[in-house]
C-alpha cells in the first residue's frame, strides 16, 4: 500500500485555511498568538479566544496590533458572523464537541469554514492510560474521572459536523510518532501533561517513581502503540485533520 506524506503542524494548518485579504477569521484556542499572526500577515483580520488569560496576556504583549480575547471555546460571541473558523491543537481539550461545533456554525456566515486539527481515538493512549492508572493510586481516584482529554474518532467527529449543518469536504487521520529520549524523556513528557492539564497536582510529586511505575505499566502491556524499553521509547500518536463549510 502506497503511503500518503502529510504535512502536520500549525503553521501547514494555516495553509490549508488558505486565508485571504480582508476576510474575517477566528483563531479558536490562540494560545500565545504565534498562528493568529501567521493568518494575520496574509492580510485577513483575524482575532484570538483562548480560555487561558496567561496565555492571552501573552499574546497581546507579542501581537499589540491584533485583538484577542479570554473566551469559551464552548460559548463564545463574535461581534458579526465569519469567513473562517481556524482552530489547531485544542479541541481534543474540550469534552462538550456538539457545543463547541454549535458555538462555530452560529459564528460562521453560510459558506463559511471550520479548519481545525487535533488529537484522534488513540492518540498516546495507552501512555495516558498508563499515568492515569498510577496518579490514581497516589490520589485516590478512578483513572476517567483525571482524564482532560475527549479524543474522538474521524467517524464520530464527521458524524457530529453533519448533524449541526455542516459540509466535511476534507478529513483525514494520521499517525504521527512521538518520540521519547530514554526515561528522561518520559519523565519531561509526564511532568508536562501534569502541570498542562492536572494543576495543583504537581506539587510533592516524586517524579522519578511515577516514571518508573508508568514504564512498569507500558512494558507490562506490551503494546506496539507504547513502546518503552533499551532506553528509547515511541507512542503513537494520532492527528485528525478536517475541513467542513456551513450549508447555505
Amino acid at each position: 500500500m502506497r503511503k500518503i506524506m502529510v504535512l502536520l503542524g500549525g503553521e501547514s494548518l494555516v495553509e490549508l485555511l488558505a486565508p485571504q485579504y480582508g476576510e474575517q477569521i477566528l483563531d479558536l484556542g490562540c494560545g500565545t498568538g504565534y498562528l493568529t499572526k501567521k493568518i494575520a500577515d496574509s492580510g485577513a483580520c483575524v482575532q484570538g479566544i483562548d480560555s487561558c488569560s496567561s496565555r492571552i496576556g501573552d499574546a497581546r504583549d507579542n501581537y499589540s496590533d491584533i485583538k484577542f480575547e479570554v473566551e469559551d471555546a464552548s460559548n463564545f460571541p463574535v461581534e458579526e458572523p465569519l469567513d473562517a473558523v481556524f482552530s489547531y491543537s485544542v479541541l481534543h481539550l474540550i469534552q462538550e464537541l456538539n457545543a463547541v461545533i454549535n458555538c462555530v456554525e452560529r459564528a460562521l456566515k453560510p459558506g463559511g469554514r471550520f479548519v481545525a486539527e487535533f488529537n484522534g481515538k488513540g492518540s498516546v493512549e495507552a501512555l495516558v492510560r498508563a499515568l492515569l492508572s498510577v496518579l490514581s493510586k497516589i490520589r485516590g481516584q478512578e483513572p476517567e474521572a483525571l482524564n482532560p482529554w475527549y479524543c474522538p474518532s474521524i467517524g464520530e467527529y464527521t458524524g457530529l459536523l453533519e448533524n449541526q449543518g455542516f459540509d466535511v469536504r476534507y478529513a483525514l487521520l494520521v499517525d504521527r510518532p512521538l518520540g521519547l529520549s530514554g526515561r528522561e524523556g518520559l519523565e519531561t513528557w509526564i511532568r508536562g501533561f501534569v502541570k498542562e492539564f492536572l494543576p495543583g497536582w504537581s506539587d510533592n510529586v516524586q517524579w522519578s517513581q511515577v516514571t518508573k511505575s508508568v514504564e512498569e505499566c507500558l512494558l507490562e502491556e506490551c503494546l506496539p502503540s507504547a513502546l518503552y524499553c533499551d532506553g528509547n521509547g515511541i507512542a503513537e500518536h494520532r492527528i485528525i485533520r478536517v475541513v467542513a463549510v456551513k450549508n447555505s
